[in-house]
């Protein structure tokens, strides 16, 4: 390539990638700093979920041959995700597209525009940099990601579970995404309410994590040999890290430093503090004694079910949330589980996706409509459901197909009762 044709290039590329700047672009003076201050809290936050929170929630219910392999698991999810996002995610969930897809005009976020004078913004959040809002959101396939762990933990192997994460935040997350938050997405035609996530993240996460429980098969001595939780203190302190940083996740789903944002953040908590108060007055009920992985249960329950309500409904919603969530997930965890006789090792789709299919239909039946100026219809959360069930439910299970073809799903029987830390990392806790 000589200089001449070289100068031609650049200045095609040049020119491709900035062919939206003068339409994507708005005077910074239209950025709002209190809505741009909240969100920079809100987006740590939900990474706080991931990592450490979620990663420590887990890691204790695991034995302890197994800890650090699902910790890093998690870990890698927040890698993985963030690229993916970058590379394609954000494009195909928020950019206008079609009715089932965004398109390609943000890949590698290319025409993400940022100066002293001009910043970009997306429809979707048009007080607060564009930027932010890729990130905000980034966090949040990554947390949907990371749910899908505690299915099939022990058991998988390393490099099938990153290609599948990989592809599944692709091929899964994203485009349901554009579907339920995008304004062109064909389910937010219908009116489907998603305050924060209840279908796009803990539905599929967890109809994920079941298809992958269900393909990749029982713990070698499940419901025969003594599997308990290593640590519970580290559970504990993981739910703790998810409770705080669920605020930046509901409370943050407003983009705005505003009175919804505050709803949010107020019937996060309500219904947080009732599931758990339930779940320890279920186990009453049926064992007699309160438990701390209990307490923890329940305030997950509480928090996934109050995700796709936040803000949507009032004080009573919050409380009726956070009463229904819990039962229906403990009954699930602790009756339905054991009779059916799949493996969803630490309850990815017990408590994520049971409790985001309970709480998506609460949030039709509690909507207050002086909140958000939003009705619920049951029939469209149902459709929504529906749909999240079936298409995260296929795609899993064909991308988890392909790849037991190429890599293979699960370690050996030997090297499960070595366990994953050493097998798949060479390192073990001391």
């Amino acid at each position: 390539m000589n200089f001449r044709k070289f100068l031609l290039f650049l200045a095609f590329t040049t020119t491709l990638f900035a062919k939206n700047e003068a339409s994507t672009v708005v005077q910074s003076s239209q950025i709002d700093s209190g809505d741009t201050a909240w969100i920079l809290i809100s987006a740590p936050l939900v990474l706080l979920m991931t990592v450490p929170g979620i990663a420590l929630f887990y890691a204790g219910m695991v034995r302890k041959k197994n800890i650090l392999a699902l910790m890093m698991k998690n870990f890698v999810v927040a890698g993985i995700v963030s690229v993916t996002w970058v590379a394609f995610g954000y494009s195909i969930a928020f950019t206008s597209g079609n009715a089932l897809s965004g398109g390609f005009d943000m890949v590698f976020l290319h025409d993400l525009f940022v100066s002293n004078e001009k910043v970009s913004v997306h429809e979707n959040a048009n007080t607060i940099p564009e930027a932010l809002f890729v990130f905000f959101q980034m966090t949040f396939a990554v947390i949907s990601a990371a749910i899908i762990t505690g299915a099939f933990a022990e058991r998988m192997k390393f490099s099938a579970f990153c290609l599948f994460i990989a592809l599944w935040s692709l091929l899964v997350y994203a485009p349901s995404a554009h579907w339920v938050w995008q304004s062109t997405g064909w389910l937010a035609g219908h009116g489907e309410l998603d305050y924060a996530g209840g279908t796009v993240v803990h539905i599929n996460a967890g109809i994920a994590g079941l298809v992958g429980a269900l393909m990749l098969g029982k713990r070698v001595g499940y419901k025969k040999e003594a599997m308990p939780p290593y640590n519970l203190v580290l559970t504990l302190v993981g739910v703790a890290l998810l409770w705080f940083g669920w605020f930046g996740f509901n409370a943050g789903s407003a983009v705005a430093g505003d009175g919804r944002a505050a709803m949010a953040m107020l019937t996060t908590q309500i219904a947080t503090a009732v599931a758990a108060l339930v779940w320890l007055g279920m186990e009453l009920l049926h064992r007699t004694l309160p438990s701390a992985l209990g307490f923890a249960s329940g305030a997950v329950c509480g928090l996934v079910g109050i995700t796709p309500a936040a803000g949507f409904v009032g004080v009573g919603g919050a409380i009726a949330i956070g009463v229904i969530t819990p039962v229906i997930c403990f009954y699930m965890v602790t009756i339905v589980k054991n009779k059916l006789g799949y493996d969803d090792s630490l309850d990815a789709f017990g408590i994520h996706g049971v409790g985001g299919i309970v709480g998506s239909v609460l949030t039709a039946v509690f909507c207050n409509e002086t909140i958000s100026a939003a009705s619920g219809s049951v029939s469209t959360q149902l459709l929504g459901i529906g749909v999240a069930v079936l298409y995260s439910g296929l795609l899993s299970f064909v991308l988890l197909k392909i790849i037991d073809k190429i890599l293979g799903l699960r370690v050996d029987i030997s090297q499960e009762r070595v366990g994953l830390d050493i097998v798949c990392h060479g390192q073990r806790l001391g």
